[in-house]
């Protein structure tokens, strides 16, 4: 939010010499944090003038339109003489004031300005615009000053258009929706310098009238507590928005539009409270204010038609939506260019509503911004109020003596808070009337509750509030306070943050990281350092990817977890396989023109306790049970961490040295192999096998097994899912269970040989259905302990094999720690693995 510190002036009495810097030192120490705090008067340098447009030329043949104008200046110049100037902007008349600096100037961002030719003409200096001057981000068009503006030309325009200014712009935190206002921020700015505040809010507004300002029917009165209007007759439709109030909006970021729709903006920054302006000549019967019909339709001020949901709320008339209810008006009702009969409207309304509509749509304007965060119900009047005036002031007509109030607001329920509360939480003494006073200052009313404060300031318990209970009920413009925490942070807060010690926790003695976490470790260290790419996807996914990954109806992934509130409607479940986003990662990274990739992704994924019902309220005043606790678990989803890989394209990429090679289903094996080595899980405890499970690929799929255990499966893609899913063709993918595996064993160090190693290739025939897994297993149970190594180095079928055959080449290596192995000793070692493999899986020596 961007504000003026004038326009804080004229609520609270801030000192007149307050440096920039402790001003905004004060707010930082009120937890609202500070973007910036520009002194208006040093961003621009020069001579920056009003100027008075008396000729303007158009200049065509050029792809754009262009102006070439006489600008009276003044003695600015040191001339007289009207100045030339070359300007592209469209939103200005002969006749017109406008702001110009002239050659030497320097505008913000360090842009000089001088003179030169172009477009076939000098120009000496710039006509300017709103962000060009640094006072918000319209660059629609040049700055025109109104009627009401006495300045001269040659005069400074610095004044004139709020140069002599300082202007906040600050990040407001989602709890605190009342600073989003003028109203809130000098507030907060009073309490900060024990300064008076002139609370616009306690303006006098009359009620509402038995006789309605307009016929209004509020159906759904939990999504609409309150709903204000009133109508003014007769406004002259030209009247324009007088230049102070223009200056302010474009400072706060927000564009002129008309002085009705202007008058709701002001008011929404100035007391908080969002408005809109119908024409009421264009509301076709009464109105209706409800929930939408599923399929209803609405064309909003932007121009979008956009297609309702039953969550949404609207304002209907006889023909229909003609507003999307706190977010955004219709284009059916606004007011026009001729409107003279203004019809304003103040309402409250349901914050998680207005939230959700806003995601959907993708709208989030000033209003809705406001309304997520809380608005004060109690102000609706006072804004009704404030708008109508200013609109009789400024565009003549005459305001209705009917005044609709629809009011079915709940009054706030009292907090009890214990006295020493605030003593006990944060370690600082806080005497009872200090919380007492403090919390008063944000607007809360208190009493005494179970115990009264004693005004014997030597009483037994009141230096300390031990037993005092204080019913605390919170203020209409503070929908955050709700539990004794929030009163406690209040106290804190406006007392001083300063005044709580830092004190730091003894860390406790340890050994580091806990054997997850270097597991964890070790295994992303792992995949980066054989190339792979870690990513971090969102963990939500659409209710289609189970149908899109071929999982069966009976597979334990299906169920998942629901999101109450999503940040996407198309992606409300939370993902059970790590697979789902991550191919929609590795789509994303294709689609981009990456054609070679190989990602990870480390992450829990959630399983649904089914029939685990609902977990039991906690509040935040006490640490829960342990019963409440466990509970609380038992509903909770299961989310164990998992690892996978994805991978398409080639693996080694070709060159000059050769072709490359294409990663495929055992690239994806050899990744899960070397996730559980990470993982420290011995080779010798570590089984694949030939498996069928989705969505991989029935002939090319493993699963991975830990002590007879399944630990997870890799493989080739399903075709079915690597068309739904629009990948390439073999793409491979892994995934493991991490939680599943067992402890990392303890590893003793291994025996080093200072004997030289016996080498022998062997081939073996075998049928197609038996893995080489089983055949290195039973080369390795044959061979004895003179075997060191076995690896696979070639595999090769042909018709000199026979149908369904092929040949494994593995390399043994054998070697003893005490001698150096004589040949005998090898070949039998030999003979006695190739034994082992001819017995258990009839294996035959290739050429024998």
């Amino acid at each position: 939010m961007r504000v003026s510190v004038s326009w804080l002036r004229e609520y609270v009495d801030l000192p007149a010499d307050l440096p920039t810097g402790d001003l905004e030192q004060a707010l930082v120490d009120l937890g609202i944090e500070v973007e910036s705090a520009v002194d208006l008067t040093e961003t621009v340098t020069g001579q920056l003038v009003v100027g008075e447009v008396r000729e303007i030329e158009e200049l065509t043949g050029f792809k754009k339109p262009i102006r070439f104008c006489r600008v009276d200046v003044g003695a600015a110049n040191g001339t007289g003489e009207p100045q030339e100037i070359v300007c592209g902007a469209r939103n200005f008349a002969q006749g017109d004031r406008v702001v110009v600096i002239l050659p030497g100037g320097v505008l913000p961002g360090g842009f000089a300005i001088g003179a030169r030719k172009t477009y076939g003409h000098n120009s000496a200096g710039m006509i300017c615009s709103a962000k060009e001057l640094g006072l918000g981000d319209d660059h629609s068009g040049i700055i025109v000053l109104g009627p009401d503006v006495t300045a001269k030309p040659g005069d400074d325009a610095r004044p004139v258009v709020g140069l002599d200014d300082v202007v906040l712009d600050l990040e407001i935190t989602p709890d605190r929706g009342y600073a989003l206002s003028l109203r809130g921020l000098a507030r907060e700015l009073s309490h900060a310098f024990d300064v008076p505040l002139r609370d616009p809010a306690l303006a006098p507004a009359p009620g509402g009238t038995e006789t309605p300002a307009y016929p209004v029917e509020v159906r759904d009165t939990v999504g609409c507590d309150r709903f204000t209007a009133r109508l003014v007759r007769g406004v002259d439709p030209s009247a324009p928005t007088p230049s102070w109030m223009q200056q302010r909006l474009v400072t706060a970021g927000i564009r002129s539009i008309s002085l009705p729709v202007d008058i709701t903006n002001y008011v929404m920054l100035e007391l908080g409270q969002p408005m809109h302006a119908f024409d009421a000549d264009r509301i076709v019967g009464p109105l209706v204010v409800r929930r939408a019909e599923a399929g209803e339709k609405l064309t909003t001020l932007d121009g979008v038609n956009r297609v309702l949901t039953a969550d949404d709320m609207v304002i209907c008339d006889d023909t229909g939506p003609i507003s999307l209810a706190a977010v955004m008006g219709g284009e059916t009702s606004e007011v026009v260019a001729d409107t003279t009969t203004v019809l304003f409207e103040a309402a409250h309304w349901d914050p998680a509503m207005v939230g959700r509509t806003a995601r959907r749509h993708k709208l989030f304007s000033e209003a809705a911004k406001r309304w997520e965060r809380g608005v004060d119900p109690a102000v609706a009047l006072v804004a009704l109020e404030r708008a109508v005036r200013l609109l009789t002031e400024h565009g003549g007509g005459t305001p209705s003596a009917e005044i609709l109030d629809i009011d079915h607001v709940r009054p706030r329920t009292p907090i009890s808070l214990p006295a020493d509360l605030p003593t006990r939480r944060v370690g600082v003494e806080y005497p009872p009337a200090r919380v007492v006073a403090l919390l008063e200052r944000v607007g809360c009313t208190v009493a005494q509750g179970a115990d009264r404060l004693s005004e014997d300031p030597g009483a037994v318990g009141v230096a300390s509030g031990v037993g005092t209970v204080l019913s605390v009920t919170p203020p209409t413009w503070r929908p955050d306070l709700t539990d004794p925490a929030d009163l406690v942070e209040e106290v804190v807060r406006l007392d001083g943050y300063d005044r709580v010690p830092s004190v730091l926790p003894t860390a406790p003695p340890g050994s580091g990281l806990t054997p997850r976490q270097r597991r964890r470790r070790a295994v992303a260290w792992s995949l980066a350092e054989r190339g792979y790419v870690e990513v971090l996807a969102h963990p939500f996914v659409s209710p289609e990817l189970a149908d899109q990954l071929g999982l069966p109806a009976d597979d334990p992934r299906r169920p998942a977890v629901r999101l109450a509130n999503p940040l996407s409607d198309e992606e409300p479940l939370l993902r059970t396989t790590l697979l789902g986003p991550l191919l929609g990662i590795l789509k994303r990274n294709l689609g981009r023109g990456h054609r070679d990739l190989a990602l990870y992704e480390i992450g829990a994924v959630f399983h649904p306790r089914v029939g685990a019902g609902s977990p039991p309220a906690m509040g935040v005043d006490r640490r829960p049970t342990d019963a409440e606790f466990a509970a609380a678990d038992a509903v909770v989803p299961a989310q164990p961490v998992h690892v996978a890989v994805v991978l398409s394209g080639d693996l080694d990429p070709a060159g000059w040295w050769g072709a490359g090679r294409p990663a495929g289903w055992a690239d994806a094996i050899e990744a899960a192999r070397d996730v559980l080595a990470a993982a420290g899980i011995p080779d010798e405890r570590v089984e694949v096998r030939a498996a069928e499970y989705a969505p991989w690929h029935p002939g090319r799929c493993a699963e991975l097994r830990v002590d007879g255990s399944v630990v997870g499966h890799a493989g080739e893609l399903h075709p079915v899912v690597v068309a739904a899913l629009e990948l390439p063709r073999r793409t491979s993918a892994m995934e493991l269970n991490l939680d599943t595996l067992p402890p990392t064993p303890v590893t003793p160090a291994p025996t080093v040989s200072g004997f030289p190693p016996a080498l022998i290739d062997v081939a073996l025939v075998v049928d197609d259905s038996v893995p080489a897994e089983q055949v290195r297993r039973a080369l390795e149970a044959g061979a004895g302990e003179l075997l060191e190594d076995v690896r696979l180095f070639d595999v090769y079928s042909g018709a000199q094999l026979g149908a369904g055959r092929r040949s494994l080449a593995y390399k043994l290596t054998f070697r003893a720690p005490d001698r150096t192995l004589t040949v005998e000793e090898a070949v039998a070692a030999r003979d006695a693995a190739v034994a082992v493999a001819a017995e258990r899986l009839g294996a035959t020596l290739r050429g024998a």
